[in-house]
């Protein structure tokens, strides 16, 4: 029998290494596991099959198609569909398991005139073959020290077969948009009467991971750019100038991101360790966040994330209407929530990712619920409560494919502030002009320096 001092260190060693346990490198997942991707599971890491029901099809990728310039998401064979029923305040307790909690509480707060429109589901989700064939790669090779540390990823997504919660959000942040691109993101805050102000900004970024044009596309490890960001506000005239430049990395705090922030009024650039987190965005008035743009971006060291498993759940897909230019800006803002009958909801499997804020690292949000499409690794949705526990935010992304690249993304994503009844709508190109996959920028493009001799002329 041991003594009661080598006892009580033994105890004491088992406590600090399960206290430090969650920062330790997490494994690859085995060979054995691995193999079922282009299987059972797509090489992406989605099931492959549809559901029992039959409501969810099997996975039936379509090919590369259309411009690199100048289209607009559409797919002719479901363009045209009409929707299969509606669900509303009266009948949502018949889908309340496959509702996010946003969703229910927009039923019940607008009985009257809030509802989803159902359609068909389709899951035509694809990808560049080199993506593909690296993301199988990295299954085996990927690894995830602690939640900010990704390393051993090539190309593809990191992390196909998920173990963690951070790691798909860790797909979510390094997924495939092509190599070089412009792009408006038009937004509004829209008050509860339907009034709405404008603002205008392009963004110019330049993707190095996730890069198949690129002979020398950088490994996913901390401290490496795996992409470059930079937007202009257009308008309104009060901000109009205001530029932001960000370099987004892997790691922790300030390591994860060195970002700058060009003013108008000064004249000059300078490091702005304040684009992060729960800071407002320039020029939203507080109804964006920083690490709300595309849904979720940067650190995730403020929460603890945990990996709660697959639902089957209604979200927005295939929305190639709400983000097209027949529909006008005016035509998406009403009373209380968006125009009702533009979006598009489908049955979609997702992983659900529920994030905890950690107490010495203070968040306006206590508690986020990610709702992650199992086929594009898109976040398409995220509950967000106040420190109280109660439900403040509703963030949704209306999932579109851009098949001239082959890439998924969110356009446009609405912010519900459930506090004051005003809502935010941003990433809307519809009056501009599509996303612009033809640029190329310059290596020094992203320079401080040079983003301040452009800005200053």
């Amino acid at each position: 029998m041991k003594p009661k001092s080598i006892r009580a260190a033994s105890a004491l060693l088992a406590g600090i290494t399960l206290a430090f346990a969650p920062m330790a490198a997490m494994a690859a997942v085995s060979e054995a596991e691995a193999a079922k991707l282009g299987k059972e599971l797509t090489p992406v890491g989605a099931e492959r099959a549809g559901n029992k029901d039959g409501t969810i099809p099997a996975w039936a990728p379509e090919a590369k198609r259309g411009a690199p310039k100048g289209e607009y998401p559409n797919n002719a064979k479901i363009d045209g569909e009409k929707p299969l029923y509606s669900i509303t305040a009266a009948n949502m307790a018949q889908y309340a398991d496959k509702l996010t909690e946003g969703h229910k509480e927009l039923l019940k707060r607008y009985p009257a005139s809030y509802k989803l429109n159902v359609y068909p589901s389709h899951r035509f989700a694809n990808f560049p073959q080199k993506v593909l064939d690296e993301t199988v790669k990295n299954a085996t090779r990927a690894k995830l020290d602690g939640v900010d540390n990704a390393s051993g990823a090539l190309i593809g997504f990191p992390f196909p077969i998920p173990k963690t919660g951070a790691e798909p959000v860790w797909n979510h942040r390094v997924k495939f948009r092509g190599s070089d691109i412009r792009r408006f993101n038009n937004q509004m805050i829209v008050q509860p009467d339907g009034r709405f102000a404008l603002t205008k900004i392009v963004e110019d970024v330049t993707f190095s991971y996730a890069n198949i044009e690129s002979p020398n596309a950088p490994e996913l490890k901390p401290g490496a750019d795996f992409l470059r960001y930079l937007s202009e506000t257009l308008s309104p005239p009060r901000i109009a100038g205001t530029t932001i430049l960000v370099h987004e990395k892997a790691g922790f705090g300030p390591e994860g991101r060195a970002a700058w922030l060009y003013a108008p009024a000064l004249k000059r650039i300078r490091r702005a360790p304040a684009v992060c987190c729960d800071n407002p965005y320039e020029g939203t008035d507080g109804h964006q966040f920083y690490d709300q743009v595309d849904m979720y971006n940067g650190v995730l060291e403020r929460f603890t994330w945990k990996l709660l498993g697959k639902r089957e759940i209604y979200i927005p897909y295939n929305s190639n209407k709400i983000a097209g230019p027949s529909v006008k800006y005016a035509d998406m803002a009403r009373p209380n929530h968006m125009n009702v009958d533009l979006p598009r909801y489908e049955l979609h499997r997702v992983w659900v990712v529920e994030a905890e804020n950690k107490p010495e690292l203070r968040h306006t949000f206590k508690q986020r619920r990610l709702y992650i499409d199992e086929d594009t690794w898109n976040v398409v949705a995220i509950d967000n409560y106040d420190q109280q526990g109660k439900l403040m935010q509703f963030q949704e992304g209306h999932l579109v494919t851009y098949y001239n690249i082959l890439s998924h993304t969110t356009q446009p994503e609405v912010i519900y502030h459930l506090n004051s009844g005003r809502y935010f709508i941003t990433a809307m190109t519809n009056e501009d002009q599509p996303y612009d996959t033809t640029v190329s920028y310059p290596g020094t493009f992203f320079d401080a320096n040079n983003v301040q001799s452009r800005a200053s002329k």
